[in-house]
């Protein structure tokens, strides 16, 4: 994975000198308020200065200049905002925290799935999550964008293309004055951010992170930074694992979800060109194309602050990494938080430090504040339940690609892992089983068993990190015409982990609250606290990654397989940070259907795995060298807990078809 820097590019540096010298003329608040005085320090800090009961609450419709409906007008999209009152009246603007969400009506936001409501009058008068409530007393307008065919938004839903992404475009481009805004959906009186300096910051989890990527890839001007929170990078990863379908529905489910019970009547159009253009074959089509985020990388204007669970079996940690990576090759300014949970917002497992971190993040991209924080460590990595170590690069510079080697082992499917290549002719066979998982694997990793193989090193003499994405190279002849392929990397060893397999991903939710920002009657800010769910395991998955088999020769395009012709393809595994400590072992092990998170295929499969020709390459933090100072010399293996102190990972739950899951 390449390694960038995260210094100021010469133009964005020329661009925020500017706004901190605009700031004393613009920006900041009168003296002894949130700034300071002429001729004294300029701000570090916006303070909670303005009053958010008597916020300006208001709703608009900006024209998207699409008509998805296909109703001979031009789709408008529902915007409800609320931002303080008396920077208007000083004659100063102010910038914009904006989530764009299809979830605001259907299926709520945040841990307590919050709609949005409204006044007899239909304005707005509850705004879910904490962001209004935290940022509009310290000078942001927070604004709450329907995506098309939701809520009170014309046009349709089509799940992260263009009628998804430029619902939020559009509402940026009104921000700075190039697109047209109306007080009605219907009427004709226009609606204009005279109050708006054009700066804005999105955010959001899931399907709303999503949107954020999508919009930055356009490149739009005045979007200054993103918060994306366990967010896709490309759809045709959400609903496939090269080829290998992740769920029983396509693209038109989701749509059909979210969408309002009006555009449900109106879009069926849409629907039919969902069902059309996504394949259950898992072949690449233009739909992946026009939702590939990753590969309009070298447009993002905007600084990126990526937020993601390395336990997330929803949102997978793929699209993460090859995300950051791409990021990384056109040099956008990046930091990241990785997490031990599953598909949980941070504000509901770090909450204190989420909320000050990201207080400090907004000010200096949206308020231009010098507050040090693009100088600090790019990563922060959970450790253990709590427990998080920084890095100030990610992945560090000294992690290369290292490859390691399955071997025969003493018994048939327990083997080695080592930087020594098998002899030719060496063999393992496995035979795909459905009702199994990666849970099942690990547990019998060092017995003999026909639904997998697995290869482990000695206990380790020394901690070894994997920092990045891997990749396994598989040569397997299969019995059939069809088979899907696992491949996952497990730290053998005695841990207490978060339990990601349970309904909260690694959280309990508690009946205590507490409040970040100012409060109204119909808006709190008191959210219910968390705490860490954990549990003790034996073995961590660690990473993980799915194919088709049938894909080998090209990634965006299956062919049946000739039962007993061996073939060769890589599996791309999710991006991860895990150190194996001292005493345990890595291990990786190939098997076929990881039940629950990847269909099986219309056969059941006997594979026979080539090991002089598999391998992995994973991301050691120290490259080849690390890797052989941890397996070189003599170690005991860490004491196992007995069997009764092992509670286990909860096994995963059928993956959700929703970004977002239970909680989007």
């Amino acid at each position: 994975m390449p390694n960038r820097a995260r210094g100021l590019r010469p133009r964005y540096r020329s661009l925020v000198v500017a706004a901190v010298a605009a700031l004393t003329a613009v920006l900041l608040p009168p003296a002894g308020a949130q700034g300071a005085s002429p001729g004294k320090e300029l701000p570090t800090e916006s303070r909670p200065v303005y009053s958010y009961e008597n916020a300006v609450r208001e709703s608009v419709w900006v024209d998207t200049g699409l008509d998805g409906d296909a109703d001979g007008r031009s789709d408008r999209v529902a915007v409800d905002i609320v931002r303080p009152r008396e920077p208007a009246r000083q004659g100063r603007k102010i910038p914009v925290i904006m989530d764009a969400s299809p979830y605001y009506s259907c299926c709520g936001r945040g841990n307590e799935s919050q709609l949005k409501t409204y006044d007899a009058d239909g304005r707005p008068v509850q705004f879910p999550l904490h962001y209004d409530n935290y940022f509009v007393p310290r000078g942001y307008a927070f604004v709450a964008v329907d995506l098309a065919g939701t809520n009170r938004s014309d046009g349709c839903v089509d799940v992260g293309g263009r009628l998804d992404v430029q619902s939020a475009k559009a509402v940026i481009d009104w921000l700075n004055g190039r697109a047209r805004g109306y007080t009605t959906r219907t009427g004709n009186a226009r609606a204009t951010a005279g109050w708006s300096n054009g700066r804005t910051g999105m955010i959001g989890k899931s399907y709303d992170g999503t949107i954020a990527n999508g919009v930055a890839a356009t490149g739009v001007d005045g979007l200054r930074t993103i918060v994306p929170i366990g967010a896709i990078s490309s759809w045709y990863d959400y609903y496939f694992a090269q080829g290998a379908p992740l769920y029983d529905s396509g693209p038109e489910w989701l749509s059909g979800h979210v969408e309002s019970p009006e555009a449900r009547g109106r879009c069926a159009a849409v629907q039919q060109r969902l069902v059309d253009g996504a394949p259950r074959t898992g072949d690449w089509s233009k739909l992946w194309s026009g939702r590939d985020y990753v590969k309009d990388a070298r447009k993002v204007r905007a600084s990126v602050f990526a937020v993601h669970g390395m336990q997330d079996l929803n949102v997978r940690t793929k699209h993460l990494g090859q995300w950051w990576d791409a990021l990384a090759d056109r040099g956008v300014e990046r930091k990241i938080w990785l997490s031990q949970t599953g598909h949980v917002d941070p504000f509901d497992h770090r909450r204190a430090e989420w909320v000050d971190t990201l207080h400090r993040w907004f000010d200096h991209y949206l308020l231009g504040y010098d507050n040090g924080i693009d100088r600090e460590p790019m990563a922060d990595i959970e450790r253990h339940p709590d427990q998080w170590s920084t890095d100030r690069i990610w992945p560090p510079r000294t992690t290369h690609a290292t490859t390691v080697r399955p071997g025969a082992g003493s018994a048939p499917g327990v083997g080695t892992l080592s930087l020594r290549p098998a002899r030719p002719g060496t063999t393992e066979t496995f035979t795909d089983d459905p009702a199994q998982s990666e849970t099942e694997w690990a547990a019998d990793l060092d017995r003999t068993t026909s639904a997998k193989a697995g290869f482990r090193t000695a206990p380790l003499t020394a901690d070894l990190r994997l920092s990045g994405s891997s990749a396994v190279t598989v040569t397997a002849t299969p019995t059939t015409s069809t088979a899907h392929l696992s491949a996952v990397l497990v730290d053998i060893g005695p841990d207490t982990i978060r339990d990601y397999g349970s309904s909260g991903e690694g959280i309990t939710t508690l009946t205590t609250r507490s409040c970040w920002g100012a409060s109204t009657t119909g808006d709190s800010s008191c959210f219910k606290e968390t705490r860490a769910r954990t549990t003790t395991v034996d073995r961590t998955v660690v990473s993980r990654g799915w194919a088709d088999l049938g894909t080998y020769a090209s990634p965006g395009q299956g062919r049946p397989l000739t039962p007993g012709r061996a073939v060769t393809i890589t599996i791309d595994l999710a991006a991860t940070d895990h150190v194996v400590p001292a005493g345990h072992r890595l291990a990786l092990i190939v098997a076929g259907t990881d039940r629950d998170l990847i269909d099986p295929p219309d056969s059941t499969p006997t594979l026979g795995l080539d090991l002089a020709r598999t391998s992995a390459k994973l991301p050691f933090v120290g490259g080849t060298g690390a890797f052989v100072r941890a397996t070189t010399g003599s170690a005991s293996a860490t004491a196992v807990p007995r069997a009764d102190d092992v509670q286990g990972v909860t096994p995963p739950r059928p993956a959700a078809r929703v970004p977002g899951g239970g909680h989007p």
